[in-house]
């Protein structure tokens, strides 16, 4: 399901992280390019695009109706991609429109305890719920959208869904969730993406 507004242009929604996880191994298998899900590190970094401020343009939240789709601007449903400003380094919508998934499992203290020195973290568990969904969408607020602003995913947006177990593939109420993915400049093993494709999806029940 798309509600509407995962087609023409505008970004697929509502997929579970496994689901955003085989997109990427779709990928591969067309192009032979390794892509995976960022990290929540290499997620805000991009966003930040260099800069130390609430968001990539400053901190002035007036301004976001220039760079983002979010609840004052964006009619309720997500938009065509690319018609608002993109942030220093050229990405389009990385605010707005739809949460992005991460690889991470979101942990309360995570920026407190890794401390500032670590070279992109990342924090992984066996445990499906929470995972680290950043960016904010349609639906969310200035405060919801800063560059360092931390979500967590809940098993709540599969609450309709009938299926026992639970769907592995979509969120049927959360049509404001995304993905983008990344391709690693320096492309890891063949072990390495066997196992992150290859991971068995979690029973949700």
């Amino acid at each position: 399901m798309t509600f509407g507004m995962g087609k023409e242009h505008k970004p697929a929604i509502a997929m579970t992280q496994y689901g955003a996880i085989q997109f990427c191994r779709w990928l591969y298998l067309k192009t032979g390019v390794f892509f995976r899900l960022p990290t929540e590190a290499e997620w805000e970094y991009a966003a930040r695009a260099g800069t130390n401020t609430k968001y990539f343009f400053g901190d002035d939240p007036s301004k976001l109706g220039e760079y983002a789709w979010y609840a004052e601007n964006s009619e309720g449903t997500t938009q065509k991609i690319g018609q608002k400003k993109s942030n220093p380094w050229g990405l389009y919508d990385i605010l707005g429109n739809v949460n992005e998934w991460t690889m991470d499992h979101y942990e309360e203290g995570a920026y407190a305890s890794r401390g500032a020195s670590t070279d992109n973290p990342l924090h992984l568990s066996e445990e499906l719920y929470p995972k680290v969904i950043r960016g904010g969408s349609y639906d969310s607020s200035p405060e919801e959208m800063t560059s360092s602003k931390r979500a967590a995913s809940t098993p709540e947006w599969k609450r309709i869904d009938p299926q026992i177990p639970k769907s592995q593939w979509w969120f049927p109420e959360a049509p404001f969730l995304g993905m983008r993915v990344v391709r690693p400049l320096t492309t890891p093993s063949a072990e390495f993406i066997e196992k992150y494709y290859g991971s068995e999806p979690m029973e949700d029940y």
